[in-house]
């Protein structure tokens, strides 16, 4: 994939997503979604819950399919591609962030992030290096051999950024990441997310009903009616 710096990362054009199409249930969640998001670039995606920002991001992340539109990640266009070929970008430039952090139970947070790696071909000494440098880079370098259950929620939250980060993707999709933390641990996850990402340059999406969060991106996008508008 040839992406240049002045080259969007991600790009989203006319992206539409009806559910039961055809029936009285119809429900028209996008309807002509526009955005850029360049590298190294933090874009805040705000909307209420049932807004479809999750589809959205399920869309550009290649999870899931939309309607009509176009969906290109560094310079390639998805649209008609195999779903070996989706998957194939999907594991090598896309990391994602959930609101709960689905960590592997019976590996611990070195493991968890290793084992992305390894699918990816990567030698274990090498997967497990870096494993270790993201661990230390959010601050829980130590935790490294503990389970997730042995976790705080704040630390099991910033495992699963390194595990997001563990193939080094361009693009970094995160749904409500620290939705399900207290304030303060929320702040502390946010700003190690943050960190990360400013250090590896990457373009992040990041979805998130705090506003407060919100403004401390670089650009936030509101999703209305089925379309995204621009935050002044």
């Amino acid at each position: 994939m040839n992406d240049t710096p002045q080259d969007p990362v991600l790009r989203l054009t006319g992206i539409e997503k009806v559910y039961n199409a055809g029936t009285p249930g119809e429900i028209r969640v996008l309807r002509g979604c526009d955005l850029e998001v360049a590298r190294g670039e933090v874009v805040a995606l705000v909307a209420p819950s049932g807004a479809g920002k999750s589809t959205l991001l399920h869309i550009a992340g290649l999870l899931d399919t939309a309607d009509s539109g176009r969906v290109e990640i560094a310079g390639e266009a998805m649209q008609g591609k195999s779903d070996r070929r989706r998957t194939l970008v999907r594991r090598a430039e896309v990391g994602f962030v959930y609101q709960f952090h689905h960590l592997l139970p019976e590996f611990t947070a070195l493991e968890n992030i290793v084992l992305p790696q390894l699918a990816n071909g990567v030698a274990r000494q090498a997967a497990e290096d870096r494993a270790r440098g993201l661990l230390d880079s959010v601050g829980v370098g130590e935790r490294a051999g503990h389970r997730p259950a042995a976790m705080s929620g704040g630390e099991q939250q910033r495992v699963a950024f390194c595990r997001a980060m563990a193939n080094a993707p361009k693009l970094l999709l995160a749904d409500e990441p620290t939705g399900n933390l207290d304030p303060q641990t929320s702040d502390r996850v946010f700003a190690a997310l943050m960190d990360l990402v400013r250090e590896t340059g990457l373009c992040a999406l990041i979805a998130t009903h705090n506003l407060e969060l919100a403004a401390r991106m670089d650009r936030r996008v509101r999703m209305e009616d089925g379309h995204l508008r621009a935050v002044d």
